[in-house]
């Protein structure tokens, strides 16, 4: 500021913050020269004079049923926005009943603090929350609690966002934080995301982020977030000072490996096949990550795996393995096919996350049976005809005569046997030895030569 009264002795500089730190410097100039100026003088440094604060509180609120009511955890934090042009002292809390206009309550708390927990009841409530410094107070910021048995406010919210049960969404991470988005509505004035940076901590530092009503899609950031832990987002919609839930969503900012490995309960073994079947992946919250498959890797003990529809996996070691996917978390039963018979194998199931799966340590051992259906087919061809030559040749006399009996000769008989009854020297049968059932007189040409 320059002045060119030459016989005062200060000067006012306006439109200076409120309770602000200045650093002021004077110099002077020549009357004649006025091009020349003296050195300035030493810096005096003064600070400004409180005001009323400006700006509104970013509030925002936790709430959870109890016995008679609810129990409704505030807080609060200083916005850019905000302008404390002072010293904040206290922080005045204040909460009422909307329908029946009963007499407000309210408690102040130090500047120290930033959250506070209250007890209303069913009905609908008026929260508003205001900062203090030695001039006034801030312009309250307000929220509205809705009764807890009406649902009128709700119900007429929900026509804009059906009537579907709300589900938690996956959502992923990137190298800036967690990408988070949501589907807009047009009713909304404001939208407003919480989370917990330690979520395994009870109770946790709950945190919260707005957003302007143009708003679907944010990077929610924090130097407290850390790989393998789950982190929970609800997303809400903000309505004339009353908030609610839209949807629901949760993410790590980076996945790592299952802890544990899936436990297999059974294995049903063949000569050609293995089914394997292990308990559900349970993924609760301590998880370091969505399983998204299963991993089932075979081997035989001696040799590599070449087993149809398997991909070769190797090992840091150099040792291959035939690896099988599946993609689907819910799967508890799988079957490898295409085994040796009476081979042993090496078996391992692994789950696996976004981050992957941990290194393989232990295998299950088994042994697929003999063939059945081949011993069945040697028997036939080696081991009956075997048995029956066998038989044939201890019972050689039986056989021979139920299948090549010896034919009797005439000569051998003993009807024949006797001396007088001979003609030169061939043996006559004599008719009378014989008892014939049927006589047939044969009137040919030889018959009546004898």
């Amino acid at each position: 500021h320059n002045s060119s009264d030459v016989d005062s002795k200060h000067i006012t500089v306006r439109g200076l913050q409120p309770y602000t730190e200045y650093t002021a410097r004077v110099r002077c100039g020549a009357a004649k020269h006025f091009w020349r100026w003296s050195d300035w003088s030493q810096p005096l440094t003064v600070r400004t004079k409180e005001g009323t604060p400006s700006g509104k509180l970013d509030i925002w609120r936790e709430i959870t049923p109890v016995l008679g009511g609810r129990s409704v955890t505030l807080f609060w934090k200083q916005t850019p926005s905000f302008q404390a042009n002072g010293r904040i002292i206290l922080y005045e809390v204040t909460w009422e009943k909307i329908e029946d206009g009963s007499k407000p309550e309210s408690i102040s708390f130090s500047s120290v603090y930033n959250s506070t927990r209250i007890f209303i009841e069913n009905h609908s409530y008026r929260i508003s929350i205001m900062a203090k410094n030695s001039v006034n107070f801030s312009l309250p910021s307000v929220l509205i609690i809705s009764r807890a048995t009406d649902n009128s406010k709700k119900i007429l919210f929900r026509s804009f966002l059906g009537t579907k049960e709300l589900k938690e969404g996956q959502v992923n991470g990137t190298d800036d934080g967690i990408f988070i988005s949501w589907e807009p509505r047009s009713m909304c004035e404001s939208y407003i995301i919480d989370w917990c940076n330690f979520p395994r901590l009870q109770p946790c530092d709950l945190q919260w982020k707005r957003f302007g009503p143009n708003t679907s899609s944010a990077v929610i950031s924090s130097a407290d977030f850390i790989p393998g832990v789950r982190y929970k987002f609800h997303i809400y919609g903000s309505v004339a000072n009353r908030a609610f839930l839209l949807e629901k969503k949760i993410g790590y900012l980076r996945e790592l490996p299952p802890r544990l490995d899936p436990i297999v309960r059974k294995v049903d073994l063949t000569y050609n096949s293995v089914t394997l079947s292990w308990d559900y992946y349970l993924t609760n919250e301590s998880e370091p990550g969505f399983v998204r498959g299963y991993h089932i890797y075979v081997s035989p003990i001696q040799g590599n795996c070449n087993l149809k529809g398997s991909i070769k996996h190797v090992l840091s070691d150099d040792s291959e393995l035939c690896k099988y996917t599946i993609e689907n978390p819910e799967e508890t039963r799988y079957t490898v096919k295409y085994l040796v018979p009476n081979t042993k194998y090496k078996i391992v199931v692994k789950a696996f996350t976004g981050g992957g799966e941990s290194p393989i340590v232990d295998f299950r051992y088994i042994d697929t049976p003999s063939n059945s259906n081949m011993l069945y087919f040697v028997f036939l061809l080696v081991i009956v005809p075997t048995l029956v030559a066998a038989v044939c040749h201890w019972k050689m006399e039986w056989v021979k005569e139920c299948c090549c009996p010896v034919i009797p000769s005439p000569n051998k008989s003993k009807v024949l046997s006797f001396e007088e009854f001979k003609i030169d020297s061939e043996k006559v049968l004599k008719i009378n030895d014989c008892i014939p059932d049927m006589l047939a007189v044969d009137s040919n040409a030889e018959a009546q030569k004898w």
